[in-house]
């Protein structure tokens, strides 16, 4: 998959035109402001913000917003120069040039997914892609990585349907030190839990409704205070954006009836943390290429090829879906984390689950989950390293290794591999992976190798209490 990124927006004239008919909406709706934000290499969503009546000119020409946000880290610190190992010629791994003090960017908000925020009344909601003072497209944009990498998919006749989980934890409001206090002592998964946060649940579910958001389901989970929303598959990127607007909606609510959520990987030490699970299938002209097939519980050569890419690049890809020293408290064993790089059908061990669906959906509802990303991910980095992972897969003709259908725990030591159980080890074998080089682009790449190197660095030596303090209330 090509580096390059491609411009693919409207004339500045078409841009400025639809802007003009989404502010006589927005107008009509009572909506004041428009929040045009991103998502950064640390996993924090960063935002911008316009008048209503800005938004014509942001369309056209962009808001400003400085390139040192790609070298921020989760404590709002930034990544300075880290050295290379010396076997690598390419240089120091700084942060992308001008994400210093000097220079500029332009957010252009995306049109198609504007949208009214209903918990948050006169405001509405925009991703953006990130270009250059010169009209070029910002080579560390991660949204633009994730676009790259869909088309890419399309360019060979494939398209990818995908969903992501979002976990939450709901405390309630307290300052930042505070340990969480929860609003509820249902039991996991328990009836109790909704009945006691019926009122907050309907609103959350309220709110995306009328953002125009399919919800799958609600549920309480395991962990105290824990909560999960899905909703209905779509593309990529705009499985990305939605997340991002999941999670503010909930932070919106939770505000509104007294609570704070944290989508933290790790909440209390011990605890089983919040996942941000990627469930994806892929399709050729209409079908659905993880059902039907002569392959392992019907998989397509393409798909399983496919599948056996991400599998084994799962350890280079947790530096981008699990990507802070917090994830690694979570990712342990026995706790359907999938700690172990291996794959089974509706085994919850496992970091690569096989859904096929009940009998009579599977040709629609058949897909693959990734259970091994969490809640520090930044989404469009996470869809876009598992997209190019999936693709060099079908390109060496790759297999699945044979399946896992115990908890691989339970198995002899060394039977199957366990991914890397810090951040330092991820990233070793993030730096040997060509495909994800290449894919990201050397500016993304490697600004993402010096915000984690360098958040590695903060934490290390840390107790687990103070990581999970530091992070909580960040994600």
């Amino acid at each position: 998959m090509s580096s390059a990124a491609a411009d693919t927006r409207l004339p500045r004239a078409e841009r400025a035109a639809l802007a003009r008919l989404a502010t006589d909406r927005l107008r009509t709706a009572a909506v004041d402001a428009v929040a045009i934000g991103w998502v950064d290499n640390a996993g924090l969503a960063r935002v911008k913000a316009v008048p209503v009546g800005g938004l014509v000119h942001a369309a056209s020409w962009g808001v400003g917003a400085a390139p040192c946000f790609d070298a921020f880290l989760v404590d709002d610190s930034t990544a300075g120069p880290v050295a290379e190992p010396a076997a690598d010629t390419a240089g120091p791994a700084a942060p992308p040039a001008g994400s210093g003090v000097v220079g500029d960017l332009r957010l252009y908000p995306d049109l198609d997914r504007l949208v009214p925020l209903a918990a948050q009344p006169g405001w509405a909601w925009a991703p953006a892609d990130r270009y250059t003072q010169q009209d070029a497209p910002h080579p560390g944009c991660q949204r633009l990585f994730a676009r790259r990498a869909e088309a890419a998919a399309r360019s060979r006749g494939l398209s990818v349907r995908a969903g992501i989980e979002v976990e939450w934890v709901a405390a309630l409001a307290g300052p930042p030190e505070e340990e969480p206090r929860y609003p509820t002592a249902g039991p996991a998964y328990g009836l109790q839990r909704l009945t006691d946060l019926s009122d907050y649940l309907r609103d959350v579910l309220r709110a995306l409704e009328q953002q125009g958001l399919n919800v799958l389901q609600i549920h309480p989970e395991y962990a105290p205070g824990q909560f999960e929303v899905s909703v209905a598959p779509e593309g990529p990127v705009a499985a990305a954006d939605t997340s991002v607007l999941v999670r503010h909606t909930v932070r919106a609510v939770s505000a509104r009836h007294g609570l704070r959520a944290s989508f933290a990987p790790a909440v209390e030490p011990g605890g089983v943390g919040n996942g941000s699970h990627l469930h994806l299938s892929l399709w050729r002209d209409g079908r659905n290429l993880g059902h039907g097939g002569p392959g392992p519980h019907g998989l397509t050569g393409e798909a399983e090829a496919f599948l056996a890419g991400v599998l084994a690049a799962l350890p280079e890809l947790l530096v981008l879906g699990t990507p802070s020293p917090a994830g690694y408290l979570r990712l342990v064993p026995s706790r359907w984390a999938g700690a172990y790089r291996c794959w089974g059908l509706e085994n919850r061990e496992a970091a690569l689950r096989l859904v096929t669906g009940s009998e009579g959906e599977r040709a629609d509802a058949a897909n693959a989950e990734i259970k091994c990303f969490d809640g520090a991910a930044n989404p469009y980095l996470a869809a876009g390293a598992v997209l190019a992972a999936g693709l060099a897969g079908i390109d060496e003709g790759l297999h699945l290794p044979p399946e896992t259908t115990v908890d691989p725990a339970r198995l002899a030591p060394g039977t199957v591999a366990r991914l890397p159980a810090d951040l330092s080890e991820a990233l070793a074998a993030y730096e040997r992976s060509a495909v994800l080089r290449e894919a990201m682009g050397e500016p993304l790449y490697r600004a993402v190798l010096a915000v984690r190197r360098a958040e590695s660095a903060l934490f290390a030596g840390r107790a687990a209490e103070e990581i999970i303090a530091a992070t909580r209330w960040r994600y």
